[in-house]
């Protein structure tokens, strides 16, 4: 099996070695756009050298914001922006990942340092937040249930914004389907109480889902990837499971779905979640098993020999870092030296690297 900093080719992409940044809400936009905060942040981890850096999830529409400050790519404006920090990213030799999301129920909430429980109200710049139902997350006020044009309408939002990910440069789409935003709401039943053809049985509940990855992958190159994020259990009985999770897999491989991002939980706020390090790592190896496709494990993965037996045991093809990031920028530099591989390293600090590093090139831009 390979090792941690050995490449993987996805589709027309090759990835210099398998540690890719989270996307990590940042809660610091103004209507949407990034800014420079953004392109530090993002820019920051390019430099550290993980092969491919996520964006935040980032809204497909304004009502699908997590909170008032979220990024955005709702319009053709936002593109712009993004492209700069797409062409600072790919200089460092990195590949640029846009997260698109929709928070549904879960939007039009406050940032977490605000301080404030539940949703921003109207008069603080907030708005009614959709859903499958209207099934309110505990403590967030009651979303309108979407009808069917509205749904639709989701659809359209997804692809519009998956268009506009490609003309700012991005090379990776990955879909927000966890963390009990807008398309994991559909998927569980605890959240999904519709009767039509987008609730109910299996079928119905990951209709939308498929036919979000449908048509992003009919707008997105066909030489480019195309991720999606799943939260494989909702971590409370008859919610959604990983059964659930390996059988919808096995279906969006077909539709051109390449990685399944291996999450978990966020649908319900009294869910025990039994957290320990790397305790998403068993959905990604059994995903990737029984479903046959490539995988991405996440949560809690903080030091490089466990990062590195992870993709060793043939349990996911990638890691995802988050918070040891946020802690430490330079981690793929450092757990490189700490595991004795080799990782290049920007030109401009190759005079602190190990003996022996060589320059980062940016790498080859792939025709769409």
């Amino acid at each position: 099996m390979p090792s941690l900093f050995e490449g993987l080719q996805i589709r027309g992409l090759e990835f210099h070695n398998r540690v890719f940044v989270s996307p990590m809400c940042q809660y610091s936009s103004e209507d949407g756009f990034a800014g420079d905060w953004h392109l530090v942040h993002l820019g920051s981890r390019a430099v550290g050298g993980a092969a491919l850096v996520f964006t935040e999830a980032t809204a497909v529409t304004r009502e699908g914001r997590i909170t008032p400050q979220d990024l955005g790519l709702w319009k053709d404006e936002h593109v712009e922006p993004l492209a700069r920090i797409v062409r600072f990213v790919r200089g460092q030799g990195s590949r640029a990942g846009m997260q698109l999301a929709h928070a549904g129920r879960k939007a039009s909430t406050y940032r977490p340092w605000d301080g404030k429980p539940g949703s921003v109200p109207a008069s603080e710049g907030g708005w009614t937040a959709v859903a499958p139902s209207a099934v309110a997350f505990e403590g967030y006020a009651t979303p309108a249930a979407l009808t069917a044009q509205a749904i639709q309408l989701v659809v359209r939002d997804f692809t519009a914004a998956a268009r506009r990910a490609r003309e700012a440069g991005f090379e990776v789409v990955e879909l927000h389907a966890a963390h009990g935003y807008l398309l994991h709401q559909f998927l569980s039943p605890l959240s999904n109480q519709r009767s039509d053809r987008y609730g109910g049985p299996f079928e119905n509940r990951t209709r939308l889902v498929r036919e979000v990855v449908e048509a992003v992958r009919s707008e997105w190159p066909e030489r480019l990837p195309l991720f999606i994020r799943l939260s494989a259990t909702d971590w409370v009985e008859g919610g959604w499971d990983v059964e659930q999770s390996v059988e919808l897999a096995r279906a969006l491989g077909p539709l051109g779905v390449d990685l399944v991002d291996c999450s978990s939980g966020g649908l319900v706020a009294h869910a025990k979640i039994p957290v320990a390090p790397g305790y998403h790592v068993p959905f990604a190896e059994r995903i990737r098993r029984e479903a046959g496709v490539l995988t991405g494990a996440v949560g809690l993965i903080t030091e490089p020999p466990q990062a590195d037996r992870i993709v060793r045991a043939g349990q996911a093809d990638a890691v995802l870092l988050a918070r040891e990031l946020l802690r430490d920028p330079y981690w793929p530099m450092r757990a490189a030296r700490e595991l004795g591989q080799s990782a290049s390293w920007p030109a401009q600090y190759l005079r602190a690297a190990p003996s022996g590093a060589t320059a980062r090139p940016a790498p080859p831009d792939v025709p769409d």
